[in-house]
């Protein structure tokens, strides 16, 4: 017989294809403290390591990470950075917990050493890194018009920000969640908003995964970056807590990305893509944030 919380745990997590564990315990360390007082507190705080990505022989980048699902962070990244081409086919990925690498293995040479010569730094958490022509492919590109209801915004919003996670418990992290119609699917974490996209892109390559159907949700900002990732994914609508860039806006608006941000409780706006979107729910009957709420944007 389930514990009342283990009960309400569960039925958070259900229909979950990944979902945060914040039980796993590698992944943050207690440690003491004071408080304003200088009583002395105890608080969980999120781990870090170094994770070394290879794309065959080539050393690509170490990124600072949780540690987990370091396969769909290495494929997601490569990907996103188009050193993965669409048609690459992945032959092994091999991971080294205590040299704390993982290796990509394809079926034929990539031209990783030209895009390293690209490199740039971005103004992402965690020293996010862009290569140079990652707005390539972008043109062109036009996204598909699939129609958004807020409804679904408004319960993936209620779903996503009330289940366990890293976040609820040590802070300091950042949330992206791959998402159909109002149903929330895979829940990535990690120390850098990057990551975590990158994480869930990772997943969508391994398990050929559809994007034409999806909605993205981020905790962090709406920038050029997480703009470019979400459209090259092809993923048409983008949502977050968060604020926006003007860049990303710009963006957004080019390529026809729905972009919606700063969604807490009845309110959000969108700044890009508004044809796509179905009102059909009262907004008078949404319950409204209060002022005091777990999660809150200005920390994320």
């Amino acid at each position: 017989m389930q514990l009342g919380h283990e009960k309400e745990f569960g039925e958070r997590l259900r229909d979950y294809l990944i979902a945060p564990d914040p039980a796993i315990a590698r992944l943050t360390r207690r440690v003491v403290g004071h408080d304003q007082t200088g009583a002395p507190v105890e608080t969980a705080v999120v781990e870090e390591r170094p994770l070394t990505i290879f794309l065959n022989g080539q050393e690509i980048v170490t990124a600072m990470t949780i540690g987990d699902y370091p396969d769909y962070l290495a494929v997601g990244f490569l990907r996103n950075q188009r050193m993965l081409a669409p048609d690459e086919t992945v032959t092994a990925i091999d991971f080294d917990e205590e040299l704390e690498t993982v290796v990509v293995r394809t079926d034929r040479p990539t031209n990783h050493e030209e895009k390293l010569q690209k490199k740039t730094r971005t103004s992402g958490c965690a020293v996010g890194t862009v290569f140079g022509d990652m707005m390539e492919g972008l043109e062109d590109l036009r996204l598909p018009a699939s129609e958004v209801k807020t409804s679904w915004l408004y319960a993936l919003a209620a779903r996503i920000n009330t289940t366990p996670s890293l976040y609820l418990q040590a802070g300091a992290i950042h949330g992206t969640v791959l998402c159909r119609k109002d149903h929330a699917m895979v829940y990535m974490e990690d120390v850098g908003r990057h990551n975590a996209v990158d994480k869930v892109a990772g997943w969508m390559v391994r398990n050929n995964e559809s994007a034409e159907d999806k909605i993205l949700y981020t905790t962090g900002r709406l920038t050029s970056e997480m703009v470019i990732k979400t459209a090259l994914m092809g993923i048409p609508v983008l949502v977050s807590r968060s604020g926006f860039t003007a860049w990303g806006v710009e963006i957004a608006q080019s390529v026809g990305l729905t972009l919606i941000g700063r969604m807490r409780g009845q309110r959000f706006t969108c700044l890009s893509g508004e044809e796509r979107l179905v009102r059909d729910v009262d907004v008078g009957a949404i319950k409204d944030e209060p002022k005091r709420q777990g999660r809150k944007g200005g920390r994320i």
